[in-house]
């Protein structure tokens, strides 16, 4: 039975409302906002409480779509109560939307669902709080552009002045304020009436509503208005809000509307359109690439952070000089450096050392905090190239830190680094998941129009801007926009690559009126392209796959290369709805199967090189692990690309003899991994380098030198770049220096000496590129988006102890006798000892149920409905309903008792 058949059962309140819900229903509310159960409310009047306080509702308001927010709102200019008939002429006007008609009651039952309206169809009620919130005001204007109503508007004007706006309307003179303020709105919202008022007007009058009908609604006068505004001022299309400010009544401007609360309603969301089409196998093909790419930028990252990496400033993260060497390094600009620095951190591969100093035997033990591979690299490193990519793109998925935000400023005005605090933003997983989604639902192999796509994402989450309203009182007949206009370059700024290309990584900062959600959008489409989770803009079947969504629909023009990058698909493909959120299992799951999906795209390492005489070796593709690992220490890469091009040098042989190589070791190693002859300049260069080599000792004295040869040591001595080392000779083979082991052996390659280190025990000492790792540490924790979703079995634990709270709270008693033993609503039962002893034996006895008041250890008062089972020893002993369990409660904590009616 509807309300309208039985208005006894309309809801008085948000509570009953909430009352009247099945399990199901309160589910969908607690899922939807789970701050309302943080923790669990005692009853559902208190869920209803926080369900209406200012934090909630604001944020219940963030996660409504465009449409959903555009029916709250015109709900807020609306009576209250309004009915449904109201809202729908409100929301598609008077000439009606068949859009806006078939999407209104989903809208509405979404503000049902989580608690922002209640009532029935003939009584909706927008909650108070966003009422507050999205009603118009001078301070807060409404993103309707409507003023407020004739009645608000003229409660500040004298009765003597009414009476004179009646009267010039063509009204009859009423006998009160009230009843004048009720005919003229009755006025207003006669169309036939209104429409013949306005043919008298003039036109420079008419003029001036039509530049406040959609707001502003405010405007500045003169003390002597023109005669255009005098018109309208006599007759209340206009009314004074304070001195010199005038505004359009809320009714007037509904009725040059025709009916319409807002300029233009958005009932469906806009399709994400597709830029561009590919084959897919040439996107597998590409992200494939980019995925190699990433994983071998990650390991060159690693490698040359293995001895301790830059230090860690005093407030955090790295500094911009480190920030720029790395990515000189890594030869990339500087923002996609800081992106693969934050991506390793995120995946737990690269940590502070938490001020350890770094445990070389080479090095003075200091307590400097540096960043260095974490053990975690090393087993990442074993694992197959699949899974160590999954790893990395699961961890770029989930973390909140945001590395497009390196270089700007923060409130405090300092500038935020890599690693360092402040680059958290809880939303950046969400949006992260809903593009890949949206590119997920386009046809295979396509590419989206980044345009599409942001508009996309501002329909379902419209920025604060288009939730606030914008815009202020203005001088008469020019509006201040909301926001300042943009110029071409502005625009041009914001772009985008959308299309078939990889999109540019944008650099911090970025467009100062975007909203955080798009920024978020772009640095994801740009982050995903080179991670290799999209190829050429389209999704990947292994990102696909690691987000879990369903196989890609086909579309004819997928399957061929369109002409160029500007070729756009037709929309009519159906917009496949998100993947669901996946639990912990699910998540991991799918990152095997993109692991498996990715591992046969990736190229099969060799186990060769091709030696030159100019002494080089081209790797014509990757290279087998411990492969590379040596050529790295044996010489330096001088360029990268399909193939890598690796020079000898002498300072490269020394590395490799100082990591414990020998002469033959090397020779060996060349000849069985070349598939050319070993050049013979390379054979001179490291016999040659061999033979010097550690024909100086250097050891910790502070530091010292010695040598056979007294010749080598008195050229030392002599040579005035050795000033610096504060050598002296101890003896006629031993040289003696102030600086420690590191920089004398430094100090002396630089003067062109090739001296090796040497340990207490006078044995050479083999320094290892990877010997330094920080502590064991974790990945940082991703900043959560509010109070988690909570599961299926917290819900029903929680519904089940909300209406037990509320069975207690509004169960019929009747008091036990003693005075004051009665109790309003809500209150605590109050009665004596004896009384509250001899009713629960009675209980015990005759089998009844009681409603008890109790306090406990910590003070918090609740009420609880138990069935007494032993009373004894100062306990009682009771099936608790509101727990669903049997408890025993100290008798002096109970603060009263009373009998529940039949």
């Amino acid at each position: 039975m509807s309300t309208e058949e039985n208005p006894a059962a309309a809801p008085r309140s948000l509570a009953e409302a909430l009352r009247g819900r099945d399990d199901v229903s309160l589910a969908a509310l607690l899922r939807s906002r789970p701050d309302l159960i943080t923790p669990v409310p005692t009853d559902l009047t208190q869920l209803a409480t926080r369900a209406g306080t200012r934090a909630s509702v604001v944020r219940a308001l963030d996660r409504l779509d465009r449409f959903t927010l555009q029916t709250a709102q015109a709900l807020a200019v609306a009576p209250d109560p309004a009915t449904y008939e109201v809202l729908l002429g409100l929301m598609a006007g008077d000439d009606g939307d068949p859009a806006v008609s078939a999407a209104l009651p989903h809208a509405l039952g979404t503000l049902r669902e989580q608690a922002l309206v209640w009532g029935g169809d003939d009584r909706l009620r927008l909650v108070r709080t966003a009422r507050e919130l999205l009603a118009p005001s001078p301070q807060h204007p409404s993103p309707t552009g409507l003023g407020p109503t004739v009645r608000e508007a003229a409660a500040g004007m004298s009765p003597g002045r009414i009476q004179e706006i009646v009267a010039t309307a063509g009204l009859p003179s009423t006998h009160d304020s009230v009843s004048a303020l009720t005919a003229l709105t009755g006025l207003f919202d006669d169309a036939e009436r209104m429409s013949a008022l306005l043919d008298q007007a003039p036109g420079e009058s008419l003029e001036v509503l039509e530049r406040l009908v959609w707001g502003p609604p405010y405007g500045q006068v003169t003390a002597d208005p023109a005669p255009r505004l005098r018109w309208l001022l006599d007759r209340g299309l206009l009314l004074p809000t304070a001195p010199g400010t005038v505004v359009l009544p809320r009714e007037v401007a509904l009725r040059l509307r025709a009916g319409r609360a807002h300029r233009t309603t958005e009932p469906v969301p806009p399709p994400v359109e597709a830029a561009a089409a590919h084959r897919p196998q040439m996107v597998d093909a590409t992200a494939a690439g980019q995925a190699y790419t990433a994983l071998a930028t990650v390991e060159e990252l690693l490698k040359d952070w293995h001895e301790g990496g830059p230090a860690v400033l005093r407030a955090g993260g790295l500094s911009v000089r480190d920030l720029k060497r790395t990515a000189v390094a890594l030869d990339v600009p500087e923002p996609v450096a800081a992106f693969w620095v934050e991506l390793a951190y995120a995946a737990g591969l690269l940590a502070s050392d938490g001020g350890a100093g770094a445990s070389h035997a080479l090095t003075s033990a200091g307590d400097d905090e540096r960043y260095a591979a974490t053990p975690a690299y090393d087993e990442w490193l074993e694992r197959p190239p699949g899974e160590r990519w999954a790893r990395l793109a699961t961890a770029w998925l989930a973390a909140t830190r945001t590395p497009g935000l390196v270089g700007e400023r923060d409130a405090k005005d300092r500038t935020l680094s890599a690693l360092g605090a402040g680059l958290d933003r809880s939303a950046a997983p969400e949006v992260r998941h809903r593009v890949l989604a949206l590119l997920a639902g386009l046809p295979e192999g396509a590419a989206p129009d980044t345009g599409s796509l942001l508009g996309r994402l501002r329909w379902e989450r419209p920025p604060r801007a288009d939730r606030t309203g914008g815009g202020a009182p203005s001088p008469y007949g020019r509006r201040t926009p909301a926001r300042p206009a943009e110029g071409a370059r502005g625009a041009a700024a914001r772009a985008g690559a959308g299309g078939s290309g990889a999109p540019a990584y944008p650099a911090g900062g970025g467009s100062g009126d975007e909203d955080l959600r798009s920024r978020l959008a772009r640095w994801t489409l740009a982050e995903a392209e080179m991670l290799g989770v999209t190829g050429r803009g389209a999704l990947s079947s292994h990102g696909r796959a690691l987000i879990g969504a369903p196989p890609a629909p086909r579309h004819a023009a997928a399957e061929t290369e369109p002409t160029g990058p500007g070729d756009k698909l037709p929309v009519h493909h159906r917009q496949v709805p998100p993947p669901p959120a996946l639990s912990p299992a699910e998540q991991a799951t799918a990152a095997a199967a993109a692991a498996r999906l990715l591992e046969p795209l990736l190229p099969e390492p060799l186990d060769h090189v091709l030696l030159q005489a100019d002494l080089t070796a081209v790797a014509p593709g990757p290279l087998e692990r411990p492969l590379a690992d040596m050529l790295g220490v044996l010489a330096d890469v001088e360029s990268k690309g399909g193939a890598t091009v690796y020079r000898f040098t002498p300072g490269s042989v020394r590395r490799a003899l100082d990591a414990g190589q020998s002469a033959a070791d090397l020779h060996a190693f060349l000849a069985a991994h070349s598939r050319t002859p070993v050049p013979q300049p390379l054979t001179y260069l490291i016999d040659d380098v061999a033979r010097r080599h550690g024909h100086l000792r250097v050891g910790a004295a502070s530091s010292y030198v010695r040598c056979d040869d007294d010749a080598v040591l008195n050229e030392i001595l002599a040579d005035k770049r050795a000033a610096g080392l504060g050598l002296r000779r101890l003896a006629p083979t031993v040289l003696a220096a102030r600086t420690d082991p590191a920089s004398l052996l430094e100090g002396l390659r630089a003067m062109g000496f090739a001296p090796a280190a040497e340990s207490a025990e006078g044995d050479v000492l083999i320094a290892r590129a990877d010997a330094y790792r920080t502590p064991p540490r974790t990945p940082p924790e991703p900043v959560p988006d509010g109070p988690p979703v909570p599961d299926d079995t917290l819900l029903a634990a929680a519904i089940r102890a909300v209406r037990a709270g509320d069975l207690a709270s509004t169960a019929p008693r009747k008091p036990v006798g003693g005075e004051g033993a009665g109790t309003a609503p809500g209150e605590l039962p109050r009665t004596t000892a004896a009384d509250t002893l001899a009713a629960l034996q009675a209980a015990v006895l005759t089998n009844d149920t009681l409603w008890i008041g109790y306090v406990n250890a910590e003070g918090a008062a609740s009420q609880r409905v138990i069935a007494p089972i032993r009373v004894e020893g100062g306990f009682v002993t009771a099936y608790d309903h509101t727990a669903d369990e049997v408890r025993t409660y100290p008798l002096h904590r109970i603060t009263g008792v009373a009998e529940l009616e039949d």
